[in-house]
């Protein structure tokens, strides 16, 4: 079951997951820049992080570099 990640924007847990592996995000202020799922409240920075960090693991097991 999906959960809610950022409780300002009501981002689901699974929706970040689905934008984070179609964009290449590196950082939490690039997530800031280019989409409208965080707003600089930093109550879920720590699990936006965690999630950014996982994404670029994916993406780069699939790329084969892992």
């Amino acid at each position: 079951m999906a959960e809610v990640v950022c409780l300002c924007n009501e981002v689901l847990d699974e929706d970040l997951r689905e934008y984070l592996d179609t964009h290449p995000i590196d950082s939490i202020e690039e997530l800031r820049d280019q989409a409208s799922i965080c707003n600089k409240c930093m109550q879920c920075q720590e699990l936006v992080e965690g999630e950014i960090y996982l994404a670029r693991v994916r993406r780069q097991r699939a790329a084969g570099q892992f």
